[in-house]
């Protein structure tokens, strides 16, 4: 099936506004009126005019045809999208509903497959009829917060630029309010949905989902691995040689954390559920050890050291066997 490129039937641009689309269409109809016109292939070319038109004059059907991207070129090898109805009815007329049946002609394998072919055709404007229904697309987007706003929840009011149809039935990107409530425990990657706060319907179909993705700014102390915490804890030679209580933060505050003697740097210490919030459980927070060494700035400090390699030999490197 081949794609039909309805703006350049009508020899209108893509930003045409309807009275553009209305104007071009009602020139070209005089020209190419089979009852009038002595073109070649006029009766074709008119049924192609009517076809366009009947898209482009109607604003749900323009943004329906809009959606499928201004890539195709005429001609092209086309498959409608998954998701389109093909049961429409529908009916063509000009703004007098003059139409006689041999203008009405039959429309393309293309239109019949995106808007469906109609059952029964009909030139009075007051018949109702069925239209097809078509879900809007899901939207993506980022959200930022701190490390806190994760482990308390909160919640944020953010803008965003948006999809919605204007007036002459057109997608635009508009800037829309948004207020969303971040669970606590919200963890980087998670997906908040918003249902359908996405991209808008057509004809009655229900708007898609808001999708946003949890971006968690960087902490001064913490980093997260999932739902656990890790702290790197700075520790004196003596308080990691003699063992030492030692009070340290969390993000739910600050706890009594017991330092067994002879510790070593890197080693690792866990905190039992006091990570990021969660189920079936909480995650942990682990405290990584690091033992800095003070600076030995005068003679007396200087002397202090040299006992020290005097009374605790001591070779960190004796291992390395070169």
């Amino acid at each position: 099936m081949e794609y039909k490129d309805y703006y350049a039937v009508l020899g209108v641009d893509r930003k045409a506004t309807q009275d553009d689309i209305k104007q071009a269409y009602r020139r070209l109809a005089r020209k190419y009126h089979p009852d009038v016109s002595k073109e070649a292939n006029a009766e074709e070319k008119f049924k192609n005019l009517q076809e366009a038109y009947e898209v482009l004059k109607d604003p749900e059907k323009r943004a329906a045809y809009d959606q499928l991207g201004s890539n195709w070129k005429q001609g092209q090898e086309f498959r409608p999208p998954p998701g389109w109805d093909a049961k429409t009815h529908f009916y063509t007329s000009d703004d007098s509903g003059a139409f006689s049946e041999r203008d009405w002609g039959g429309f393309s394998d293309f239109f019949a497959n995106l808007f469906g072919r109609s059952e029964s055709r009909s030139r009075s404007h007051g018949d109702e009829f069925s239209r097809f229904r078509q879900r809007g697309n899901d939207e993506h987007a980022k959200i930022k917060i701190t490390l806190d706003e994760a482990f308390h929840g909160t919640t944020k009011t953010l803008q965003l630029q948006m999809p919605e149809i204007d007036s002459s039935g057109q997608i635009r990107q508009s800037l829309r309010t948004i207020k969303v409530n971040i669970p606590a425990g919200a963890i980087a990657g998670q997906q908040l949905r918003l249902a359908k706060q996405g991209g808008p319907g057509m004809n009655g179909g229900e708007a898609g989902d808001l999708y946003l993705e949890v971006e968690i700014q960087p902490h001064p102390l913490f980093s997260l691995k999932d739902k656990d915490v890790y702290l790197t804890l700075p520790v004196t030679p003596w308080e990691a040689a003699l063992g030492a209580e030692i009070k340290i933060p969390t993000l739910g505050g600050r706890v009594g954390l017991k330092l067994a003697p002879n510790s070593q740097s890197g080693q690792k210490l866990r905190l039992k559920g006091r990570g990021m919030p969660g189920k079936p459980e909480p995650g942990d927070q682990y405290a990584i050890l690091q033992i800095e060494t003070p600076q030995a700035n005068n003679d007396e400090q200087r002397q202090l050291y040299e006992k020290m390699s005097q009374m605790m030999p001591f070779n960190p490197r004796s291992h390395w066997q070169v």
